[in-house]
């Protein structure tokens, strides 16, 4: 019988009472909580490691709970975390404007526990059947991807969508076991949202289609240098994911598909860019083929590559 993942929950709150009853509404093998007393130090652990569920008291230091929750759901990569805004019965409902305040729910203290968890989990519910993020990097998944590709294509807003892959990924992962495996998918997605984060625009975005594969889409004009940037900090962090020995031998042996022993390279990553100017494009589907035959040629290309669709440009 597989152990049901702990759910990761962060809390922003200045109040010692509420952080001792949120605390006891689940068990501790149940939700692991990450509490913050100020907004900014919250803020960075969010775009670094996602939690499930972001609950935020709104009377913080520093800035509002209202505020802080309105930043988290500015970045387009974690628009789809589920977020809880805690209000204090003294602050009458009157007075939140629920247009301009992005929260997915409200608590308003004081409240049952019976309640408390029972509207939690309705939003992390809620927030698993209507988006598709992927459960281990909270990214948006397939149907997101394919809706972002597929709404700028109809707009005929010029874009350039990358297709990012990481190479010799399945030999890591048979030699070093899943878990080191999901630490380096975790180091890609904040490799490539940290990249894309500082190329500021409505139009970035990041998706994670599965396994070891990733998507981002940015403007034409600055997509070259996101490859360049994600392809730097990825070969000089990989290597640290390797024992010291096959960090020195530069590789590593373990079984092939054939289940022969094999040598294999340093985990590198490929990126295959497609544009659409002039809207070229019509359906998502192109842009996906025209990625795969790129990706191919960046895959043959040894060690870490990005290969530009220069006919689309």
């Amino acid at each position: 019988m597989s152990k049901i993942r702990k759910l990761r929950f962060f809390l922003v709150c200045a109040d010692p009472g509420r952080v001792t009853f949120f605390q006891s509404l689940w068990p501790m093998d149940e939700v692991e909580w990450t509490v913050f007393q100020r907004g900014p130090m919250a803020l960075e652990q969010v775009f670094n490691a996602p939690p499930d569920l972001l609950l935020v008291d709104d009377d913080l230091p520093q800035l509002s709970g209202a505020t802080l929750v309105n930043m988290v759901k500015s970045e387009n990569v974690y628009r789809q975390l589920p977020v809880v805004l805690c209000l204090s019965a003294e602050s009458p409902l009157e007075a939140v404007d629920f247009h301009s305040v992005e929260m997915d729910d409200f608590l308003v203290f004081p409240v049952s526990a019976l309640e408390a968890r029972s509207r939690v989990s309705l939003t992390l519910h809620r927030a698993s059947r209507e988006l598709d993020a992927n459960p281990l990097t909270k990214l948006p998944g397939n149907t997101s991807i394919i809706q972002r590709i597929q709404d700028l294509i109809d707009r005929r807003d010029p874009f350039a969508l990358a297709y990012v892959d990481l190479d010799h990924f399945k030999s890591f992962n048979d030699k070093y076991g899943f878990s080191r495996g999901d630490e380096v998918l975790m180091m890609t997605a904040r490799v490539i949202v940290n990249t894309i984060r500082s190329f500021a625009g409505k139009l970035s975005f990041v998706g994670h289609v599965g396994g070891d594969d990733f998507v981002f889409i940015l403007t034409p004009d600055v997509v070259e240098f996101a490859c360049q940037r994600i392809v730097e900090s990825f070969d000089s962090i990989v290597p640290h994911f390797y024992d010291q020995d096959d960090q020195e031998c530069g590789y590593i042996l373990s079984t092939d598909r054939k289940g022969a022993l094999q040598r294999f390279a340093m985990m590198s990553v490929s990126i295959a860019v497609v544009f659409n100017v002039d809207g070229r494009l019509k359906h998502f589907g192109e842009a996906s083929q025209i990625a795969m035959n790129l990706k191919k040629k960046a895959k043959s290309i040894p060690g870490s590559s990005y290969v530009l669709d220069r006919r689309q440009e």
